[in-house]
């Protein structure tokens, strides 16, 4: 994207947020005028029902600021110039680092949280020579997106009685092929529709819920990827998952 579009893109993603935080700011400024008449009126079923009103806009306030300040702190991110180290690195010592990060963080996040997650690394895969924590946070990202697929199909899955028929499943792989390595990372979620399949890795794109996603993480890593070399594809089918996978040369 240029320079042009992502200023536009920051804007406009920042704006959003901005704009609820302002309008619930006057809802409950307008309330709290309210809010005194009731009282000294003695009023007092009417002051709690405008009270849980106000509570109810300052969660929305906070919601939304967080929102804001998520935004904030990917485009640090993207916009941070690495200064990390190039090192030979054991990629399937990293994955596998990785893989329970994301599992655990997860969890933290959400405890009613479960899915199996295999490996199946590569013996001959290569070290390479890359920046360690970069890769990393790449691999994290796909991880934790994967989960999250996997995570809201089940829950849609007991919203239908069929979750018994469904295991959510991760499975991370490496291998080495044509003189690359390759990472993959694949879920057996909901999929991602064709329509959008082009749109996944720019800026500020995203299929979550709002307040859930930046739509920076595929950008980011899409972003790392080229920086060391190397290409990241997708291939996905609705109802069925997706599969994302990392070329690196060798």
């Amino acid at each position: 994207a240029s320079l042009g579009e992502l200023t536009a893109g920051i804007a406009h993603e920042i704006q959003n947020p901005l704009n609820f935080v302002n309008n619930f700011s006057e809802l409950n400024k307008e309330m709290i005028v309210e809010l005194k008449e009731e009282i000294s009126k003695g009023n007092y079923n009417e002051v709690s029902f405008i009270a849980s009103n106000i509570e109810s806009n300052e969660e929305k306030i906070n919601q939304h600021g967080k929102r804001a300040d998520a935004i904030v702190k990917s485009m640090l991110q993207h916009s941070r110039t690495s200064s990390g180290k190039m090192e030979l690195t054991d990629i399937n010592t990293l994955c596998d680092e990785y893989v329970k990060l994301a599992f655990h963080g997860f969890r933290a996040k959400d405890k009613s949280f479960n899915a199996k997650f295999e490996t199946a690394f590569g013996e001959n895969v290569s070290k390479l020579n890359l920046v360690r924590q970069e890769i990393g946070r790449v691999v994290l990202n796909l991880i934790n997106n994967a989960f999250y697929a996997v995570n809201e199909r089940q829950k849609a899955e007991r919203l239908t009685q069929n979750a018994e028929g469904y295991e959510p499943t991760v499975v991370v792989s490496t291998k080495k092929e044509d003189g690359k390595v390759i990472i993959s990372v694949k879920d057996n979620g909901n999929g991602i529709a064709e329509s959008i399949k082009e749109k996944i890795f720019q800026p500020f794109f995203t299929t979550k819920p709002t307040g859930e996603g930046t739509g920076l993480g595929l950008s980011l890593s899409y972003d790392i990827i080229k920086a060391h070399g190397g290409e990241i594809s997708l291939d996905s089918k609705e109802k069925e998952g997706t599969e994302f996978m990392i070329f690196l040369p060798i």
